[in-house]
């Protein structure tokens, strides 16, 4: 009667899970191996421009001007610098709509994107094959194409053809 009233109203609460800024970042956040220690002077010497493109790479070790998880990984362009942080324009999807979100992340959690290197290199060689083209007088194409299929051939065989055949199922007792 008493005991089970008491056991019920009393009864101590499961913890809850909490939800905090960090949450499921063991993993995410974690140094790199052979990557961990002080950071390094070229960090802060990195210049930045407006406009380049930067990769967001929150610093675990520096806690302050470090991005949410959710901008970890995330590519965005410079739109603004202060002396400590550049201002990164990042895309960030809600729902079914794109927005366009501005955050200012400290240098320590930024570094510059290779994500337009192939694309100038291309551009380049772009350049220097459509200038040999036209010395030539050829037409030249600066799209690019997908692997096409090699040509068929016929492969001479020299011993009879075997056909391979599998066994017939035997119930063996």
């Amino acid at each position: 009667g008493v005991e089970a009233f008491f056991l019920v109203v009393f009864a101590p609460k499961k913890m809850t899970r909490s939800e905090g800024y960090r949450c499921n970042t063991r993993h995410l956040f974690k140094r790199a191996f052979r990557g961990k220690g002080p950071t390094h002077i070229s960090t802060y010497l990195t210049t930045f421009r407006l406009g380049d493109h930067v990769t967001i790479k929150a610093n675990s070790s520096i806690h302050k001007g470090m991005p949410h998880k959710y901008y970890h990984g995330k590519t965005g362009r410079v739109w603004n610098i202060t002396p400590r942080a550049v201002g990164v324009e990042v895309n960030k999807r809600v729902r079914n709509q794109i927005i366009r979100k501005k955050i200012h992340v400290r240098i320590e959690h930024v570094k510059k994107s290779k994500c337009r290197e192939d694309f100038l290199r291309r551009a380049k060689e772009n350049q220097i094959k459509l200038a040999e083209a036209r010395a030539k007088g050829e037409k030249f194409s600066l799209k690019r194409e997908p692997g096409w299929p090699k040509p068929g051939v016929i492969v001479a065989v020299n011993k009879p053809i075997e056909t391979i055949k599998p066994v017939p199922y035997e119930f063996l007792v």
